[in-house]
């Protein structure tokens, strides 16, 4: 792809480092801003300059927030004995629409992923299990996706927690095998989480 312009390359070059963003999708974004009065494209830059630079995490969950505790962990209304342990922040936006869950999440902030160098250290896996030593947790819902690598994180926290008294379970495999929550409609993931199995069950299917 020739440009003429080396301010327009550049900017092609940064907006297709983007996922799921070619060169072509790329070009045509930034002929696009290009068109628009330039303070739209300045709300824009300051918008995501301070995101990335004032965002936070919530000391609980670690679900992205404005605060030290997010709007679901500081909500009285929260059931704390129920933990919905999720890959992303993507994932919490996918259930919440569900309207279905009426507990809290935990954050991991991936999946152990040998091939990409993610172990267990990388995630909020051991933050999860002091959550779950201090005695106030009853259940622990496991809501990753039904991949190879998020079976193999959901089976890698169900061993660190097997020896504390609490109930573990899976959301239903009304998900399709190798879907991401993200992409599931709002009624069949709602089911899926209303219609929880034991975790060791799903381990003989």
């Amino acid at each position: 792809m020739d440009f003429s312009s080396k301010l327009l390359e550049n900017a092609v070059n940064e907006i297709a480092r983007l996922p799921g963003i070619g060169k072509r999708t790329a070009l045509r974004l930034a002929l696009h801003l290009l068109k628009q009065p330039k303070d739209h494209t300045q709300f824009l830059t300051e918008a995501l300059s301070k995101f990335r630079e004032d965002v936070n995490y919530c000391s609980s969950c670690y679900n992205i927030s404005d605060t030290e505790l997010c709007e679901i962990c500081s909500n009285s209304k929260r059931n704390p004995e129920l933990i919905c342990v999720v890959e992303d922040v993507r994932d919490v936006m996918a259930i919440e629409s569900t309207m279905q869950f009426k507990g809290i999440y935990h954050v991991l902030g991936g999946k152990i992923s040998p091939i990409e160098g993610i172990g267990p250290q990388n995630l909020q896996i051991d933050s999860l299990v002091e959550k779950v030593a201090s005695g106030q947790v009853k259940e622990v819902i496991f809501a990753l996706s039904s991949t190879m690598e998020g079976d193999t994180t959901n089976f890698y926290i169900f061993k660190q927690l097997e020896k504390y008294d609490i109930t573990t379970s899976t959301i239903a495999r009304g998900i399709a095998v190798g879907d991401e929550l993200e992409y599931a409609d709002e009624i069949t993931l709602g089911r899926s989480i209303l219609n929880r199995i034991p975790f060791e069950q799903s381990l003989k299917s």
